[in-house]
């Protein structure tokens, strides 16, 4: 795998902006304002870890559903993707189109379906054993679960969000744990709550 530290491989906020609202226009739904609360999340977490840089945790949280603009799919649009944002040369964006699902680093560890080929899945699979996640792919897997298309929350209610839409499988409840390592590590790298950090938790998660 390529090296993935110099930051070429991430657009610009710009130009990251301009892809999300063509891609809203492609395909309308609450996707692109939970995309815009990934990126704001990560963008606030990075503010509060040295070795993040907040623009770049930004733009990577904007584009982690950026597959979507393909139309109304399920895990297909983590492929999609990948494959746009390669084909741009943003590899790293790319990348995190694929890892931002897999806290649990398990291809059956998703809420829906896989609607792509086996010849795409096993590429998927490949990829992530072949895949060392770094802060990076942690912090929007993280985001990830931590926004709403309304706001930040907690955690546990988009966990339940997600569940009631899709239902569960035996390996969710793997994937929550290593969700919660993750928000610990974070935690720790922050030296405060996460939550300390988004503005409207308590407000949006009670609504």
């Amino acid at each position: 795998m390529k090296n993935l530290s110099d930051m070429s491989y991430v657009p610009s906020v710009e130009e990251a902006k301009l892809i999300l609202e063509e891609s809203g226009k492609l395909n309308p739904g609450p996707w692109i304002k939970h995309s815009l609360y990934v990126g704001k999340a990560a963008e606030q977490i990075a503010q509060n870890c040295s070795a993040l840089n907040p623009e770049t945790a930004y733009v990577l949280g904007l584009l982690h559903d950026i597959g979507r603009r393909f139309g109304v799919t399920s895990m297909r649009h983590s492929i999609d993707g990948y494959n746009f944002l390669s084909q741009k040369g943003y590899h790293l964006s790319a990348k995190i189109c694929i890892t931002h699902s897999f806290p649990y680093k398990n291809v059956k560890a998703v809420f829906g379906e896989w609607d792509c080929s086996d010849e795409e899945l096993k590429f998927i699979e490949h990829f992530l054993n072949n895949t060392e996640f770094d802060d990076y792919d942690m912090l929007i897997q993280l985001c990830d679960a931590l926004a709403l298309p309304t706001g930040f929350c907690l955690i546990e209610k988009r966990m339940i969000d997600v569940a009631l839409r899709h239902g569960l499988n035996e390996y969710i409840v793997p994937k929550w744990r290593q969700t919660f390592q993750i928000q610990k590590y974070f935690e720790e790298l922050m030296g405060k709550s996460l939550y300390s950090a988004l503005p409207g938790v308590v407000e949006n998660t009670f609504n």
